[in-house]
């Protein structure tokens, strides 16, 4: 439905089809471009709703600009997607700049800080450190324990978003301090 609507989505150089829509299990992402209008997306995901017999959460709503800083704050202070459209229902969430947005455990968003996207990981791994610093393993246990605890809560994170050089620094410390 979305591909047959009037909806320009996004076109990415080198990618014969444009961005409109990824779906995971029950989360979808729909990008929207300046010139979509949210209330045409509404209109498909009600009749897709009705024919399939689902119901979308809107209250799970969040719209996140994407574009020059004047949309971005065009888009806040007008809950418009673009000028000449209705504004966006007031339980719909705009993501600021500098705000962090999670979708399927990638953090993304307008000019957001890695540090902070890094901080919980960090602090687990040092938590879950010193509780296995506790029962004072053998070094090869200590081997493990860093496999399994650094490098398990840090992988998917480090593959959806990088790894900054200063959190390798930081992890780095973190692993030799316990070795």
């Amino acid at each position: 439905m979305l591909r047959q609507s009037n909806m320009k989505g996004f076109k990415i150089p080198g990618v014969h089809e444009r961005l409109m829509t990824t779906l995971f299990a029950d989360d979808t992402t729909v990008y929207l471009s300046e010139f979509d209008s949210y209330d045409d997306l509404k209109n498909i995901l009600d009749t897709w709703c009705i024919a399939s017999g689902a119901k979308f959460n809107t209250a799970k709503t969040e719209v996140l600009p994407i574009g020059s800083l004047v949309y971005h704050s065009t888009v806040l202070s007008t809950r418009r997607i673009h000028p000449s459209q209705e504004p966006l229902m007031d339980g719909i969430h705009i993501v600021e700049d500098k705000e962090p947005d999670q979708i399927l455990g990638a953090w993304i968003g307008n000019n957001v800080d890695q540090s902070a996207i890094w901080s919980p990981v960090i602090d687990k791994i040092r938590n879950s450190l010193d509780q296995w610093n506790k029962s004072h393993p053998t070094l090869f246990g200590r081997c493990l324990i860093i496999q399994m605890i650094v490098g398990g809560m840090s992988q998917y994170l480090a593959t959806t978003q990088g790894m900054p050089k200063h959190v390798v620094q930081l992890l780095e410390k973190i692993i030799h301090n316990f070795i």
